[in-house]
């Protein structure tokens, strides 16, 4: 073979795996911090859910300062409500981005035009002791993704169809199982979070649509 066609090959070969790397890599990574905090991303945009919070408020999940340290610069912030396990007005200052929270969920259409693939709807619904808690449905790379808060309600979740993954606290299936709503049909996978660590939270049944996060760090993947 000569030197000419062997280029040739060379640069051929590059081009399949520089492509097979790339296709690879479509997928939405969705990381547990702690509590209901998350860190979703599609390796161009970084979006943390319910963080920062202050670490261990109400007896729940404490993190590292490197969860804090690790804040890629210029992400964005969401947030459903703000009590203290799920929000910290202090730390959250001393990060570049855009927030968005219950004090102005009107200006989340902003994020629809500012990232690729994105959409967000936000949903007034009820949570103890606020008056102002909001769930999410995030649309991305035409995945859906149900952030769902501390809310005590099942209604808004119900309402809603071909859910990729819902985010859900543990009462929120006990709501559900109460009002015979049946979450199977809405959701292809749902996580459990804002497990605290005295919580006795388990998947007797070992139903393949639930996940428990009850440990951090750990990661979903969403292919897209």
């Amino acid at each position: 073979m000569t030197n000419f066609y062997k280029k040739r090959l060379l640069v051929v070969t590059l081009i399949c795996l520089s492509n097979f790397g790339f296709s690879q890599s479509n997928e939405i990574k969705i990381r547990f911090i702690g509590n209901a905090g998350l860190n979703l991303t599609d390796g161009k945009t970084n979006i943390y859910v319910d963080f920062p919070y202050k670490s261990g408020a109400h007896n729940y999940m404490e993190y590292n300062q490197s969860e804090l340290d690790s804040i890629k610069d210029n992400s964005v912030f969401l947030f459903t409500h703000r009590h203290s396990d799920h929000y910290s007005k202090k730390l959250l200052r001393k990060f570049s981005g855009k927030k968005y929270g219950n004090w102005n969920t009107d200006e989340l259409k902003n994020l629809n035009d500012s990232i690729q693939g994105f959409s967000i709807e936000a949903f007034k619904t009820s949570h103890k002791f606020t008056f102002k808690h909001y769930s999410y449905l995030i649309t991305w790379h035409n995945k859906k993704i149900f952030i769902s808060g501390d809310t005590e309600n099942s209604e808004t979740l119900a309402s809603q169809t071909a859910i990729d993954w819902a985010f859900i606290p543990a009462w929120l299936t006990t709501d559900a199982r109460d009002k015979g709503i049946k979450l199977g049909a809405i959701s292809k996978m749902y996580a459990i979070y804002h497990i605290g660590p005295n919580d006795k939270i388990t998947n007797d049944k070992k139903d393949p649509q639930i996940k428990l996060l009850d440990k951090q760090g750990e990661i979903i993947t969403i292919p897209y």
